[in-house]
C-alpha cells in the first residue's frame, strides 16, 4: 500500500468514526428527549447532519421535522435546494419567518446600509421553538467556526427564556449525555462539534453529497464593503464610492445575502475546495460573514441572547 493511500484509507476511517459519534448523538437525543427539531439552513454543514439524521434512522422516515428560520434575504439557489432536498426524501419542512415575526410586531426592522435580519432570527427562532412545543434542536455548528463556540457542549442547555449560560452547563465526560430538562428549558445539540471545515468537505465528497451550487466558482456582481464582496441584489446595492464588478467568486457559507461575503475562488468542483480550504489560514466566518467580525464578547452576548 503506497503512502498515499494509506493516508485516504485513515482519512476515510476518521470521517467514519466522526459519522458514527454524529449519529449515537441523534438517536441518544431521540431516546431522552420529546420533540426534536433540526435547523436546516441549506448550507453544507447543515446538509451533512439532515444526512447523518436520515443514516441514524433508515429505512424509517425522520421522527422529527426540519426547520428553516427564513430572514427573507436568502440566495434563491439556497432556497431552491432547500424545497427541492426535502421534498425528494419526504421529510416535513416548517419554515419560520423572520418577516412574519416584523409583521406581528415581535421584531423591528433597522433600515440603513449595514442592516441586517440576521439577529432577527433570535425572536423568531425562539417563538418557532416555542410554537412547536421543541425541546430539543438539532444544529450544525462546530467548534472551529469561531472563538465563542469554544465553550460550546455538545448538548447545549438554554433556560426557559431561551439563553445560554456557559457556567450553567454539564459536563460530558466519556461522550455521555445528559439530557434532562425542566419544563420550560430546551436544548441545542452540535453532533458536529468535533467537525472541522474540512471534514465537512471530505465527507461531502465520500457521501457525493449535492450542495447549492453558489458554493462553487461562478461568475457574480459584486461590490466591496468593509472587506467584504458582498452581492448586488435586490436587497444589496452599493453605497456611494462603492463600485460593482463581476468577478470570479464562491461562498464558503451561506446566510443573509446582506451581511454574508464572497470569496475570489477558482474552486469549481469539490477536489478544488478541498484544496483551497487546506491552505486557508482564515476561517470561514471570519472570512465572509461580517456580523462576524466582532469581539469574542459580543459573541457570547448574541449566543446568551439565545442566538445559537
Amino acid at each position: 500500500m503506497t503512502a498515499t493511500v494509506g493516508a485516504d484509507v485513515a482519512r476515510v476511517d476518521e470521517l467514519r468514526a466522526l459519522e458514527a459519534e454524529a449519529v449515537h448523538i441523534i438517536r441518544e437525543v431521540v431516546s431522552e428527549l420529546e420533540t426534536p427539531v433540526l435547523l436546516f439552513s441549506a448550507g453544507k454543514d447543515s446538509i451533512v447532519l439532515l444526512r447523518l439524521a436520515e443514516k441514524a434512522f433508515r429505512p424509517a422516515p425522520l421522527p422529527f421535522p426540519v426547520l428553516h428560520v427564513d430572514t427573507g434575504h436568502n440566495f434563491d439557489e439556497v432556497i431552491a435546494f432547500r424545497d427541492r432536498r426535502v421534498a425528494e426524501a419526504g421529510h416535513q419542512l416548517i419554515v419560520a419567518s423572520v418577516q412574519d415575526s416584523i409583521d406581528r410586531g415581535r421584531v423591528r426592522e433597522i433600515g440603513g446600509p449595514h442592516a441586517s435580519r440576521n439577529r432577527l432570527q433570535t425572536r423568531t427562532l425562539l417563538d418557532a421553538l416555542e410554537e412547536g412545543g421543541f425541546d430539543a434542536a438539532f444544529g450544525g455548528a462546530r467548534r472551529d467556526e469561531e472563538r465563542a463556540r469554544a465553550k460550546e457542549r455538545v448538548l447545549s442547555f438554554r433556560d426557559e427564556f431561551g439563553q445560554w449560560d456557559p457556567r450553567a452547563q454539564r459536563p460530558e465526560p466519556w461522550s455521555l449525555y445528559n439530557g434532562r430538562i425542566r419544563p420550560g428549558e430546551q436544548v441545542r445539540v452540535f453532533p458536529l462539534s468535533n467537525w472541522t471545515e474540512l471534514d465537512i468537505w471530505r465527507y461531502i465528497d465520500l457521501e457525493g453529497l449535492e450542495l447549492p451550487p453558489i458554493y462553487f466558482a461562478h461568475e457574480r456582481e459584486v461590490f466591496e464593503r468593509d472587506g467584504l464582496l458582498l452581492a448586488t441584489s435586490r436587497f444589496t446595492a452599493p453605497a456611494p464610492g462603492e463600485s460593482v464588478s463581476t468577478q470570479q467568486v464562491r461562498y464558503r457559507t451561506v446566510g443573509d445575502l446582506t451581511i454574508t461575503g464572497a470569496v475570489r475562488s477558482e474552486a469549481a468542483d469539490i477536489a478544488a475546495v478541498i484544496a483551497e480550504i487546506s491552505a486557508a489560514t482564515v476561517s470561514e466566518r471570519g472570512e465572509t460573514r461580517a456580523d462576524d467580525r466582532t469581539s469574542a464578547a459580543a459573541m457570547e452576548d448574541r449566543k446568551r441572547e439565545g442566538y445559537f
